[in-house]
C-alpha cells in the first residue's frame, strides 16, 4: 500500500533518536547511484556510514548497508521486530515502506554511524524518509515523468514534490542538466525555504575523469555526489582523483551491469542487465546500447518486464528497432511490496509489435523468467541480449542467478 504522509513514521520513530548526520537524495533517475557514490566516498574517507536505498535487489535487508556492506538478516529482523511491535502497540497502522524506513533508522542508531545516506522512496515532501531532522546536505538528481498518479501530471509539479526535502540553511545540490522549468521550480522553492541551490562543476569532474570510461549520466551523478560529499565534510581535503580508485571499484547491480547467465541458460555469453523503467532512464540505456552494443547493425534480443501503469509505449519507442527480438515476462512477486503488480507480457508484446517488431520474433514467457532467459539466449546466438524494463525484473534475475550458483 502506498499512502504518503509523515504522521505515522513520526510516531514510529519517537523512540529512535537520529544521532547521525543525514544526506537526503531525491530524483527520478540517478538517486540510487548518487547514494552509492556518496557512501563509498564517506567510507573511503574513514567515516562510518549507513545507506538506505529502495527497492531491495535480492533480499529485503540488502536495501540497508553499513560501510557499504548489506546488513545481515539477523540484524535486520531484530530491528524490524522492534519496529513492528511499536506499530502494533501504538496502533500506528504504518505502511510497509514506513516500517522499512523505521527499521533502517533503528539500525543506523544501533550501529552508531556518523552519516546516513538516504534515498527518497517516492517523491520527497511526503515520503517517509523526509521525517529526518539532522540533514546536513540534500541532493536532487535528474527529474522526469514517473509516478504521476502520486506526484502530479507535469514535470514541474513533480519537481516541487521532490524539492520538499529541502531544509532551511541546509545546502541543496542539484543536477544542472535538468530542464530549465524544473530548475526554476527548485530555485524558487529554495528561496521560500531559506536555502541555497548549488550546482556541481561538470568541467572539473570531466577533467578528472578524462579517459576513465564513465557514461554522461554517470558523470552527472558523480559530480552531484562529490559536491555533496565536500559540503557534508568540508574538513576533508580529498580530491575526486583521490577517491576515484574506490569509485571505480564500486559495483551497483542492475545499472548497466554486464553478467553471464551461463548457470541459468547453459550459454556462455554476457548479457546487459539494467533497471530502466521510465522514458528518461530508457534514453540513457538506449544511448548506451547504440554506442556499445549495436555494432554493424546487429539486432538486439530484449527480455522485458514492467510494473503495471508504466509508460511502456514511450519506453519501447526509445529502445526497440525493427530487426530486434523481444521476450516479455512477469517478474516474481516482490517481497514486502504486495501492491506491485507486473504487466501482462501479452500487453508488452503488443506494444513491441506496434513499434515494428515482427510477431514471429517475440516470446511470451508468462510467469517463467528462467524459460524466457533460455529462449532469449538461444535465439540470440552470438548477438547481444539486454534485460530491462523494471528493477523488479533485475531482482528476479539476480535471485535466479544466486539459486543457480548455489545448486552447482
Amino acid at each position: 500500500m502506498i499512502d504518503l504522509g509523515l504522521a505515522r513514521i513520526g510516531r514510529l520513530l519517537q523512540q529512535t533518536p537520529q544521532t547521525w548526520k543525514a544526506i537526503h537524495v531525491a530524483g527520478t533517475n540517478g538517486k540510487g547511484s548518487i547514494c552509492a557514490y556518496l557512501s563509498t566516498m564517506l567510507r573511503t574517507s574513514g567515516v562510518s556510514c549507513a545507506r538506505f536505498t529502495s527497492p531491495h535487489l535480492i533480499d529485503r535487508w540488502d536495501c540497508i548497508a553499513i560501510n557499504d556492506a548489506p546488513v545481515s538478516e539477523a540484524v535486520f529482523r531484530e530491528a524490524e521486530e522492534a519496529v513492528k511491535l511499536r506499530d502494533a502497540q501504538g496502533g500506528v497502522g504504518a505502511t510497509e515502506f514506513e516500517l522499512l524506513t523505521a527499521t533502517a533508522f533503528e539500525i543506523f542508531h544501533r550501529e552508531k554511524v556518523e552519516f546516513g545516506v538516504i534515498e527518497v522512496g517516492l517523491g520527497g515532501r511526503l515520503d517517509a524518509t523526509n521525517v529526518m531532522t539532522q540533514k546536513t546536505v540534500t541532493v536532487i538528481a535528474k527529474i522526469g515523468l514517473d509516478h504521476q498518479s502520486f506526484l502530479g501530471n507535469t514535470i514541474e509539479e513533480i519537481a516541487l514534490q521532490k524539492a520538499g526535502i529541502m531544509r532551511s540553511g541546509v545546502p541543496c545540490v542539484v543536477d544542472g542538466s535538468n530542464q530549465p522549468s524544473v530548475l526554476r521550480v527548485i530555485e524558487e522553492h529554495a528561496k521560500e525555504v531559506g536555502t541555497q541551490v548549488q550546482y556541481p562543476s561538470i568541467a572539473e569532474v570531466l577533467e578528472t575523469l578524462s579517459g576513465a570510461g564513465f557514461e554522461p549520466h554517470q558523470i552527472q551523478n558523480l559530480a552531484c555526489a562529490h559536491l555533496a560529499f565536500r559540503l557534508a565534510r568540508p574538513e576533508d581535503t580529498r580530491s575526486l582523483n583521490d577517491l576515484l580508485p574506490a569509485i571505480r571499484s564500486l559495483e551497483w547491480p542492475g545499472r548497466l551491469q554486464t553478467l553471464s547467465l551461463d548457470k541459468i541458460t547453459g550459454q556462455s555469453q554476457d548479457v546487459l542487465l539494467d533497471g530502466a523503467h521510465n522514458a528518461q532512464s530508457a534514453e540513457v540505456l538506449g544511448s548506451y546500447v547504440q554506442k556499445h552494443i549495436r555494432s554493424q547493425g546487429i539486432p538486439v534480443t530484449w527480455v522485458l518486464a514492467a510494473t503495471q501503469g508504466k509508460d511502456m509505449d514511450g519506453i519501447l519507442r526509445i529502445l526497440l528497432q525493427p530487426e530486434d527480438q523481444v521476450a516479455a515476462v512477469r517478474f516474481q512477486p516482490v517481497d514486502g511490496m504486495p501492491w506491485v503488480k507486473a504487466t501482462d507480457p501479452c500487453e508488452l508484446l503488443q506494444v513491441a509489435e506496434r513499434h515494428g517488431i515482427d510477431a514471429s520474433k517475440t516470446y511470451d514467457g508468462g510467469d517463467d523468467v528462467e524459460a524466457t532467459l533460455k529462449w532469449a539466449s538461444g535465439i540470440a546466438g552470438n548477438s547481444p541480449v539486454v534485460i530491462a524494463g523494471s528493477l523488479y525484473l533485475v531482482s528476479t534475475v539476480l535471485r535466479l542467478m544466486r539459486a543457480a550458483k548455489a545448486a552447482t
